[in-house]
């Protein structure tokens, strides 16, 4: 049985409620820095560069999902991610050693017998989901 995370509807529209405010305060500030500076295209394609990586990873199927899990969660096993999100095994020991490589998340291993590891996001992670929700709210209602 996959068990699934679902967040009430109450919580729903506070986000919503939420995101025409902070869209309009990204907005008005990124209009002052372009009223004031001049961004060349050299500067753009450095931009760009130097935000690949992050575009890479946090676009990969089951990234953003793992991230939001956890951050609802706040920690959890490998076969708990794995019964919520349904992803194979595979493909989630590889997504989750690559955002912890990135700084993402953190993987705890406690002694065992039996070993247990547990997965928690870093403060990185929590500020990406947090910052992603009015992203994917915002998509998803257009």
């Amino acid at each position: 049985m996959t068990a699934s995370i679902t967040l009430s509807n109450e919580l729903r529209r506070l986000v919503e409620a939420r995101i025409g405010r902070t869209v309009k305060v990204i907005e008005e500030t990124l209009n002052q820095i372009k009223e004031t500076q001049e961004i060349t295209l050299n500067e753009l394609t450095v931009d760009l560069k130097s935000l690949e990586a992050s575009f890479n990873i946090l676009s990969q199927k089951w990234s953003l999902e793992i991230l939001y899990t956890l951050f609802l969660k706040n920690r959890m096993r490998f076969n708990e991610i794995k019964g919520v999100l349904g992803v194979n095994s595979r493909t989630l020991s590889d997504k989750l050693k690559t955002l912890h490589k990135h700084g993402y998340i953190e993987r705890n291993v406690e002694d065992g017998p039996p070993l247990r590891v547990e997965y928690t996001l870093t403060t990185r992670g929590k500020n990406t989901v947090l910052l992603a929700l009015p992203l994917l709210y915002y998509s998803r209602s257009t």
